[in-house]
């Protein structure tokens, strides 16, 4: 039973347990190491019973500060119990000297009076000049009790003056002073500490302390992600988390010696608002790091994707339409982060506004723009005073609402910061954006101006964003402000990766991309309006988290907010149709052939005209580079540049002299033919008439001519089988091409070769000639250095060949490892097999979607082989946690799978073959 003293829970009766030792020790024939194990095993009981009591008290009343209050509350009496236990009963000191005096300490997180269950202890043992025999005695007692309790134990024994030398020098040190908290023993030797740290250290140091403080803030954030938005955060040390609220308080700590928030409301630190906005996150925090250690029995601080429905489901969530329950729950995780982001603002603002500390430091933790060395009045409201805006009267809101937009377009154009009673006055009146002004044509002019800025408009929007003003001007954004998505792909919350497009759209424009990507200035320079693309970018998600389809709603959606903007209404059309087409090309270049003549000519259908087709191209790479900084890629990039140009060439073919079909074959063969070498006629006649008139179109001359090199070298070996391999000039794929008779299980060959050396294949080309030889090529992700990624290439060569001649038993080696591969549980992914002849002329399409894991190809491959089906081309996509995988195939005589029956059966077994993956 939990009971109360002092405001804290008290998880266990501690004069009871007192009372339990003392009649252990009264049993005189025990020796001292069974009196300590007996005491072990009760004080054991103890702690287990306390835990369960404290997670199922958690459930009842919420509250993350108390449970985090009692178990430190429950750790001093613990201690205290070791401690008596200790002098009394075990290390009895007969005639107690002076000095034989020791007052243990709580420092760091323990001595704020805060712990979670499973978190370490910091203890500090003091002691008068020297380290008596029975001190040492008594320390080492105490640490091996709590160590043999199962409780980690930082610990440091030190006297008053060697604590003050270290804390001058050690900034660790000192903070872990700062917050240090007497437990028991010898208090008056607690207060000399104090008393000189405050002295000797703190009353000199402020500044120094403060930047140091923030500079190791910064150096934190580096560490665990530079965005509080990213989506498995440390609920401790993540942008936005419980470390955040300790360095404010920290600083409001060492400024001003004050032990509590209502002090620093009395020092003008906090506003008695903001101070409850504080006790608010910091309870949330801590009732999500408590929950996390009771889950996993252990210290735990990751907010991991397979933590993040349990404890949706512990703290109350529940589904709505479009959104789960765990979506909800980080939802309103990232509003508590970007609410200690504000606070985080706020106090250092009002510190620089006193100037306690230097510009530079503040300028970092603002996280904001460069600064601009001016101060002016801008005779309209507005002045920049110290490099920041300011206003002159705090009804400057009140008297005219625009300016609430205006503000942000003042400071993107003199690029300045805001100044913290600025900050404060936005927030106190967002309740002035009203209908009137989100309709009002000068704050929607002002707002797209903001928007295409050729500045840096996504540190402008971001700004508007953390302020409240973005999602309260755009109620359709505001919505989706915090909006997580639960999946291994997207990285970012839907609000922070629209900023991130946007920005990135900004970074095309002014040539600030980083290589390789398919946007060059010059295709910039043919995109008539770029209001477009801003627009596009800034709002094609905006209808996340609905019933509906997003990029259809979104279209609708787009429409309504664009009239707003004043955009005429071609415009306005092109950017419902960029939004409601914004997957089209990604899925298109990673799912589609690209060499398969009806692919171009539905995606032609599609965009219709180059204008479309270029603007789609730079919405889609923006949007696939702000998913999340290891998503683009070279593949994709190669991808979209080769969908981009067939795609041009298609539009541009009934104006242009490009030849027909026919034309183009022989002109390749021609090339061919002379690019060859020294074959003779007859060879070469011999060796073209072995390949499908679609090879020639759809393989570039420097492929044709490596297929034929290595074709003529496979006829010189013993086994007829040759493997190549070689790293992509794009340098970001690694190709391995097998020649080998036409084996029925090429394909899966190669895929289990590729899967037992953790090779991610990403596509994949099947050519058979008309005498029975395969040349299949494959490409993989590269991941290592040359050196490493040509071995890793040649030990799947090596596999592939052993397979072939029978000395190796992929489908067992494949099982082992199948059973070891940590599925991704967390996550529903929906399983889904189409098997269709509508997407290509010549092929039948198999598109599979199911959860990514080791094997997954080689069993698809499999069972295709078994149905006698041959693969033509395979394209590979993973996204996170899900994976697409689509093949054109034909059936053993070279045509499409006209049999409904017989499609409808390949469709029943690679679902079969899914689902009994998942379960």
């Amino acid at each position: 039973m939990v009971k109360k003293n002092n405001n804290i829970d008290i998880l266990f009766d501690s004069d009871l347990i007192r009372e339990n030792i003392k009649d252990i020790t009264k049993n005189k024939k025990l020796k001292t190491e069974e009196l300590r194990n007996s005491v072990l095993v009760l004080l054991k009981t103890v702690i287990l019973n306390s835990k369960k009591e404290s997670e199922k008290y958690l459930f009842s009343h919420g509250s993350g500060t108390r449970c985090a209050r009692s178990f430190s509350s429950f750790q001093d009496e613990i201690i205290k119990i070791i401690n008596d236990f200790a002098i009394f009963c075990i290390h009895k000191s007969q005639n107690p000297k002076k000095n034989e005096r020791i007052a243990f300490v709580a420092v760091g997180g323990y001595g704020r009076g805060t712990l979670a269950p499973y978190s370490d202890i910091d203890l500090l043992f003091l002691y008068p000049d020297k380290l008596t025999p029975w001190g040492e005695n008594i320390i080492e007692f105490t640490l091996y009790m709590l160590w043999d309790l199962g409780f980690k134990v930082g610990h440091a024994t030190r006297n008053v003056d060697q604590s003050i030398h270290h804390a001058k020098s050690d900034f660790t040190i000192r903070t872990s002073i700062l917050e240090a908290r007497f437990i028991w023993g010898d208090e008056e030797l607690f207060n000399r500490l104090i008393d000189k740290f405050n002295t000797e250290i703190v009353a000199k140091t402020a500044d120094e302390f403060i930047e140091m403080k923030l500079i190791e803030r910064d150096k934190r954030h580096e560490v665990f992600g530079s965005s509080r938005y990213l989506i498995e955060p440390n609920i401790k040390e993540s942008k936005g988390g419980l470390r955040d609220l300790h360095t404010l308080f920290w600083i409001g700590k060492y400024l001003y010696r004050q032990d509590k928030r209502i002090d620093l409301i009395e020092k003008g630190l906090l506003t008695k608002n903001e101070s409850r906005r504080f006790e608010k996150a910091e309870d949330f925090l801590w009732a999500i790091r408590c929950h996390l250690h009771f889950i996993a029995n252990r210290d735990d601080e990751l907010l991991s994707f397979d933590r993040q429905p349990a404890l949706a489901i512990r703290l109350g969530y529940s589904e709505r339409p479009g959104q789960k329950h765990v979506e909800r729950f980080m939802k309103h995780y990232f509003l508590i982060a970007k609410e200690v982001g504000d606070l985080t603002r706020i106090v250092c603002s009002v510190l620089e506004e006193n100037s306690i500390k230097k510009e530079p430091v503040f300028k970092r933790m603002l996280e904001t723009f460069n600064i601009k060395k001016e101060s002016k009045n801008l005779n309209n409201g507005f002045s920049i005073e110290k490099n920041r805006l300011r206003v002159e009267s705090h009804l400057v809101f009140k008297n005219d609402p625009i300016n609430l937009i205006k503000l942000f377009h003042i400071a993107d154009t003199h690029n300045v910061l805001l100044s913290p009673e600025l900050v404060q006055n936005i927030s106190r009146s967002l309740y002035l954006i009203n209908r009137d002004l989100i309709k009002n044509k000068e704050a929607n002019k002002l707002f797209l101006e903001i928007l295409t800025s050729p500045r840096d408009p996504e540190s402008i929007l971001r700004k508007m964003n953390e302020t409240g003003v973005l999602g309260k001007f755009i109620p359709e954004f505001g919505k989706i402000v915090c909006m997580t998505q639960f999946n291994l792909y997207h990285q970012y919350t839907v609000d922070e990766h629209l900023l991130r497009t946007t920005g990135f759209v900004s970074d095309m424009k002014n040539n600030k991309l980083k290589d390789p990507h398919p946007i060059s200035n010059s295709l910039i320079k043919k995109m008539d309006n770029l209001k477009i693309l801003y627009v596009a970018a800034f709002l094609h998600d905006i209808a996340k988290g609905g019933k509906q389809d997003h990029s259809i709603k979104g279209a609708v959606i787009a429409n309504q907010i664009c009239k707003r903007f004043g955009m005429n209404q071609n415009e306005i059309e092109i950017v419902s149709w960029l939004i409601k087409n914004h997957l089209v090309m990604s899925d298109m270049a990673q799912k589609r052939d690209l060499y398969d003549q009806k692919t171009i000519s539905d995606f032609v259908n599609i965009v219709e005209n180059t204008e479309k087709l270029r603007y789609l191209l730079a919405l889609t790479v923006a949007d696939i580079m702000a998913v999340g900084p290891t998503v683009w890629n070279g593949w994709k990039n190669g991808l979209l540049i080769t969908l981009y140009q067939h795609t041009e060439i298609k539009i541009n073919e009934s104006n242009s002299l490009y030849k027909n079909q026919r034309e183009k074959i022989l002109i390749a063969k021609e090339l061919f033919m002379r690019s060859v070498g020294n074959w003779g006629k007859e060879k070469i006649n011999k060796y073209i008439n072995r390949f499908n008139e679609s090879y020639w179109i759809s393989n570039s001359l420097e492929i044709q001519l490596e297929h034929a090199s290595l074709v003529n070298n496979t006829y010189n070996k013993k086994f007829p089988v040759n493997i190549s391999s070689k790293i992509n000039a794009n340098n970001t794929s690694t190709q391995i091409t097998l020649i080998a008779p036409d084996y029925p299980n090429l394909l899966s060959t190669l895929a289990g070769a590729c899967s037992l050396s953790d090779a991610n294949i990403v596509d994949a080309h099947i050519e058979t000639t008309t005498d029975g030889l395969a040349i299949d090529t494959i490409f993989i992700n590269r991941d290592f250095g040359e050196n490493d990624e040509n071995r890793r290439a040649k030990k799947i060569a090596n596999t592939i060949e052993k397979s072939l001649k029978g000395k190796l038993s992929l489908e067992k080696d494949i099982a082992l490892k199948k059973n070891t591969w940590k599925v991704h549980a967390a996550f529903d992914v929906k399983t889904n097999v189409i098997v269709t002849n509508e997407l290509s002329n010549h092929s039948t399409v198999i598109e599979v979607e199911g959860r990514d894991r080791s094997g997954l190809l080689y069993d698809i491959t499999k069972i295709l082989q078994k149905a006698n089906i041959n693969i033509k081309s395979a394209h590979i996509a993973t996204f996170g946690e899900r994976a697409i995988d689509v093949f054109y195939v034909c059936n053993l005589f070279g045509d499409r799978i006209n049999s409904k029956e017989k499609r409808k059966r390949i469709e029943y077994m690679i679902r079969n073959m899914l689902e009994a993956n998942n379960s």
